[in-house]
């Protein structure tokens, strides 16, 4: 499987422009992950389970519906980090979207319209219809090159099977960064498959580590478990601790500790929170040179709009629907969000 992927990434990896227009850059950047919820167009796409999201499915999603959607996170959007980095996030990875049609009219809406987001986006193969995307701002991120890795069934399972890695390759900040978006299975499949997913990430990540050691990585999405299980602490090999960061090949999940020790975290279940969706960083990005980007820090973005205030769902993120009730609300999913500094 690790020859497979080598082969994979060598295709992409170098491949780039060969100049860059240079311009006073900040300090302090941000990249953001959040889990859209159900980002879906009010049209039939052929071949797709969407048919809860169309006026006559069982969600009545109308067009009314789908623009408030949309406004709403065009909203979470526009503030992810603004209190930090007032230029934004220069990428913003989600899941849960139907296809590149919602993402183009997700940048047209007015409160991010401004950002001229640039997006990367391949059709997969989940059976609903949902896919992974990365939004990318133009002034902070340039795009080398793209390319959708689709996923190995775990012990030809196809049933949860999970959507593909797409993996982005750019410049940030003048350093050569490598995005890997991910949604992995839900809940509804047991544990290993997702221990399957991680390793395939895992392997991903090493043979883009033997093309480039010093290559500064950055593994985000909704994985469907806590940082502290198997998947991510043991197959992906994501450490809790910096200081356990030692070897080229070491990651690092701040979030870890946000859901361990501080009790923070993005969706709710049963009363408790659980933190799916993470921010991974590689050993690289904390090994730069003068002048590089290093590591900060980490955050979940929770601000009490984003929060059901009463009813049965209090506490929760406030989501757009409450079983087949539409709540107008934002995602089932609180972003979190990561910090990057220059040396």
């Amino acid at each position: 499987m690790k020859k497979q992927w080598f082969l994979i990434v060598a295709l992409f990896l170098f491949v780039m422009p060969l100049t860059q227009a240079q311009e006073t850059r900040p300090e302090l950047y941000s990249v953001a992950f959040y889990n859209l919820e159900n980002l879906f167009d009010t049209i039939h796409d052929e071949g797709k389970n969407d048919y809860d999201f169309l006026p006559e499915g069982s969600m009545k999603w109308t067009a009314e519906k789908y623009e408030a959607k949309l406004k709403n996170m065009a909203q979470v959007l526009s503030e992810l980090s603004r209190d930090k980095t007032p230029q934004g996030p220069a990428v913003i990875g989600v899941a849960e979207i139907e296809n590149l049609r919602v993402l183009q009219d997700l940048v047209k809406e007015p409160a991010i319209a401004d950002e001229r987001y640039g997006i990367v986006h391949y059709e997969g193969p989940d059976r609903r219809g949902i896919d992974c995307a990365l939004l990318f701002n133009p002034r902070q991120f340039t795009v080398y090159s793209s390319r959708l890795v689709l996923s190995e069934p775990f012990q030809g399972d196809t049933v949860h099977l999970t959507r593909g890695f797409l993996v982005v390759n750019g410049n940030l900040a003048g350093d050569r960064v490598c995005f890997i978006v991910n949604h992995w299975p839900s809940r509804g499949a047991e544990a290993p498959v997702r221990i399957h997913a991680g390793n395939q990430v895992r392997a991903l990540t090493d043979s883009l580590l033997r093309m480039d050691k010093d290559l500064k990585i950055i593994i985000m999405g909704d994985m469907n478990d806590d940082p502290m299980d198997e998947s991510m602490a043991v197959a992906l090999g994501a450490k809790k601790h910096i200081r356990e960061v030692k070897k080229r090949g070491d990651l690092y999940n701040p979030f870890w500790e946000i859901l361990e020790d501080k009790g923070v975290g993005t969706l709710l279940y049963r009363g408790k929170w659980n933190l799916f969706d993470q921010i991974v960083v590689s050993r690289s990005l904390f090994k730069s040179r003068q002048g590089e980007l290093v590591y900060d820090h980490a955050e979940v973005f929770l601000r009490d709009y984003l929060i059901q205030q009463d009813g049965r769902y209090k506490g929760s993120p406030l989501r757009t629907h409450g079983g087949k009730e539409w709540l107008n609300g934002y995602s089932d999913h609180l972003p979190t969000i990561l910090y990057l500094r220059r040396k």
